[in-house]
């Protein structure tokens, strides 16, 4: 198998070259060109004809969003940002990324040669494999979902990885107030859980937070697991579903991980949950899922053709978790169904 052909785009000529010798170590990676603006990476895309390309958010001449806007039509390509801690990475996703890490605020050279050989090649090798017809696809707004549901006891759980931010967005933008309290955890490093759960919250009809041990599951609220070290769990507390996040070891590499929340759903909720698993690497939420249907739950994954990356839903249909296998457009619409028949 041919290596990963690698373009850098990257102003700061230190932290590129540092990119340029960690990322060459790599036997499955070729860096086949640096760029230190937009300008000089457009040329550079046509001449080496890169796999995955690396972007700074932040550039001279032109910012990564705007160049990942004029590029993408024109030119589809796996791209990883590499960010600070800004809100402008969920609009470089929405132009089309696959995928960010987030620049480590670090002083030692070590430090940052472990973020790139642990974190950003990781993401790297995952880009490769996606899906760039799958990418920054238009859905539709659906018609107003109507929920016929007897019991308020009701919860919907949904997990999701590489290419999650746009697909979690464009499931829970045709949810209604009506619909059950949602549960969510999306790989996503701390900080950005926050601003993601701000996003949703500012562009959907639900109320959406990070999650704090105690919040309530209420209708029409969706609670996000805070990345970083912690996961989160459903409980049960005088008869209400709340969410309790406390610190354990990564699960299929991963903290919060998918499968953890669902392990809890299948456990608290049982037969009043539907679980939703969506685009992602990995298997992580698989086993969960398979809990959930086990102990009576409703649960749904993404289909091929409309994720970026089909692994965790994969795995989960192989698992015989999944009861309804659904393009993303459909997800929504399938959710209201199943609702109504509780």
């Amino acid at each position: 198998m041919r290596p990963i052909r690698v373009l850098i785009v990257e102003d700061s000529i230190v932290f590129r070259e540092l990119l340029v010798q960690n990322l060459k170590r790599d036997p499955a990676i070729e860096v086949v060109g640096t760029a230190k603006d937009p300008f000089e990476a457009r040329d550079a895309i046509l001449a080496c004809k890169p796999d995955v390309m690396t972007l700074d958010v932040e550039l001279p001449r032109m910012s990564g969003i705007e160049f990942l806007r004029k590029l993408m039509p024109q030119y589809p390509l796996p791209v990883v940002v590499i960010s600070s801690l800004s809100d402008k990475v969920f609009d470089a996703l929405n132009a089309g990324a696959v995928d960010f890490v987030a620049k480590p605020a670090v002083s030692s050279r070590t430090q940052l040669e472990d973020f790139i050989r642990n974190e950003l090649l990781v993401k790297i090798k995952i880009a490769s494999t996606a899906k760039i017809s799958n990418i920054k696809k238009t859905v539709m707004a659906q018609e107003q979902q109507q929920l016929n549901v007897k019991g308020q006891d009701l919860v919907v759980a949904i997990g999701a990885s590489t290419g999650g931010t746009e697909a979690i967005f464009d499931v829970v933008k045709n949810y209604g107030t009506d619909i059950p309290g949602i549960v969510v955890v999306q790989h996503m490093p701390p900080g950005f859980t926050k601003m993601y759960a701000k996003r949703l919250n500012d562009q959907c009809r639900i109320r959406a937070k990070e999650a704090q041990t105690g919040d309530r599951v209420l209708p029409g609220t969706l609670l996000l697991a805070p990345g970083g070290d912690m996961h989160m769990h459903l409980v049960k507390v005088n008869g209400v579903y709340q969410v309790e996040i406390k610190r354990g070891p990564r699960v299929n590499g991963h903290c919060p991980s998918v499968d953890v929340l669902f392990e809890s759903v299948a456990k608290v909720a049982g037969p009043k949950a539907v679980g939703i698993i969506l685009t992602g690497m990995g298997g992580d939420g698989a086993k969960g899922l398979l809990q959930m249907r086990k102990a009576g739950a409703r649960t749904i994954g993404q289909d091929e053709s409309t994720c970026v990356v089909y692994g965790m839903p994969k795995v989960a249909y192989d698992l015989g978790a999944v009861e309804h296998q659904e393009k993303l457009s459909d997800i929504a619409r399938r959710t209201y169904a199943l609702l109504n028949k509780m």
